[in-house]
């Protein structure tokens, strides 16, 4: 098997947390590659304006898949190293509370609310209103920030075990974490803070609401099970057939049988159902199939 066929077999046979990582990966590893061959014929490389998040909604209305992509696109290394590890740790956690549903659920919709925050956000204050024409957004961190508050909220006293600082519970990480988000508003990375305030409440909502028996993401799994169910592939069906037996000797042996069946049924009625031999107890379990 070659290197191919073994992250086939990996992306096919792996976790929900696996498919989101190699499509993440791959998905880096394609743009940043298209890009040289952009950069040694001197043309302005045009993808990522076409797969990342426009804050203009004029802009956004005619590429509204860009609320889905801008989550999987990444093009700085250190971006994608740090958002794959932070979704990695907390995936694995994700999923010893949750189920993979779950966590493809907070991951969609956690990017989808942080987009959402970042578009309202740039549209409604003023301080952006030069800049919201120009202004992109792309990378996972909203989804992720989703997965860790997700986390905060179900199991707040989970402990993680931090280099140099030591055993921390996850509802700090979180409340920590949010804190830097509403303080780097006023940095130049104000539309990625604006997003990942958005993927917080979406992880704090989402599990609230799934206290209360309300999966607000519910019809995400239902419409990743149809997708699956439609592109699996349909079993075998053997038909055989048999030679039907003459009716004379059909009829015949469906008599004996009724008979039978009725002599224990009356021995049952006078005796109980003890009274019956090994034999007539197989015969009546037989028959009653």
């Amino acid at each position: 098997m070659n290197l191919l066929d073994e992250i086939k077999e990996s992306f096919r046979e792996g976790s929900a947390l696996t498919r989101l990582i190699y499509i993440n990966l791959g998905l880096f590893l394609l743009i940043r590659i298209t890009n040289v061959f952009y950069f040694l014929s001197g043309t302005e490389f045009p993808i990522l304006d076409w797969l990342a998040l426009p804050a203009d909604f004029g802009m956004l209305a005619s590429r509204p898949w860009t609320l889905i992509t801008y989550m999987f696109l990444h093009f700085d290394f250190l971006h994608i190293l740090f958002n794959l590890l932070w979704l990695y740790w907390m995936g694995q956690i994700f999923l010893n509370y949750f189920n993979q549903g779950k966590l493809v659920t907070i991951y969609l919709l956690g990017g989808i609310s942080g987009g959402l925050f970042y578009v309202a956000g740039y549209n409604s204050f003023p301080v952006f209103s030069q800049i919201v024409v120009d202004s992109r957004l792309l990378g996972a961190s909203a989804s992720v920030i989703a997965i860790v508050t997700a986390l905060a909220v179900h199991a707040p006293n989970h402990i993680l075990h931090l280099m140099f600082i030591g055993p921390v519970k996850m509802k700090y990480i979180a409340l920590f974490s949010v804190l830097l988000y509403v303080i780097g508003i006023s940095s130049t990375n104000a539309g990625g803070n604006l997003a990942h305030l958005g993927g917080a409440f979406w992880g704090m909502l989402y599990v609230l609401q799934l206290r209360r028996g309300i999966d607000l993401g519910k019809w995400i799994t239902q419409l990743f099970g149809g997708i699956k169910k439609g592109f699996a592939p349909k079993p075998n069906v053997k038909v055989s057939y048999r030679k039907p037996t003459d009716d004379i000797e059909y009829n015949r042996i469906k008599n004996q049988n009724k008979i039978r069946m009725n002599e224990i049924l009356d021995k049952i009625s006078k005796s109980g159902y003890d009274s019956l031999s090994k034999e007539e107890k197989e015969i009546l379990f037989r028959m009653g199939k």
